[in-house]
């Protein structure tokens, strides 16, 4: 796990102008979303918990015009419907390859990889991390999405981690932060 040293340092690599740039901020969904849990009951039925403060961060960037994508490896009802309640417009579910992923939304968006951010925390996320303009992986991933990301929120994953990078991105391109 990163230091606080450590998270200092890959933040100061990031200039203003980068997060200004991102007009997509993509992002894994078990692990980045929630804090990795997935609850599964006797009858099948599964449970995650969400962020409030996430969800706000999520809608603010949409307001701000900013795209959204979700990509999981993993089919959910439970992720559907908090995309739906979220308006996310791009949910992409049950497909391991991040980064084809990844591409295929920004070229639908006619967007470069610098105008990307991407947000996860396995070695799955890596390469579109790589890729993507701003990597970004929480302080709980797996090393290999640590090693792949130029920053690392200070909020763990599920408990405000998306909304911290959500307010980079605003900050950066101007807005002013909720009151």
């Amino acid at each position: 796990m990163p230091t606080r040293a450590s998270t200092k340092s890959r933040k100061a690599k990031i200039s203003r102008s980068r997060w200004a740039g991102i007009r997509l901020f993509a992002m894994d969904v078990d692990g980045v979303l929630t804090d990795g849990t997935v609850v599964i009951s006797s009858d099948g039925t599964e449970t995650k918990t969400f962020s409030i403060l996430d969800g706000m961060g999520l809608v603010r960037l949409g307001r701000a015009g900013i795209a959204v994508a979700w990509i999981s490896g993993r089919p959910s009802e439970a992720t559907a419907r908090r995309a739906t309640e979220l308006k996310v417009p791009h949910l992409i579910q049950g497909s391991t390859d991040k980064l084809v992923r990844l591409q295929e939304v920004a070229a639908q968006l006619g967007l470069p990889a610098e105008a990307c951010a991407y947000m996860g925390d396995d070695d799955i996320d890596a390469p579109a991390m790589r890729w993507a303009g701003i990597g970004i992986a929480p302080a709980e991933a797996m090393p290999a999405a640590l090693a792949a990301a130029d920053f690392v929120p200070g909020r763990p994953a599920g408990r405000g981690a998306v909304r911290e990078v959500c307010e980079q991105i605003l900050a950066a391109q101007g807005q002013k932060r909720a009151s």
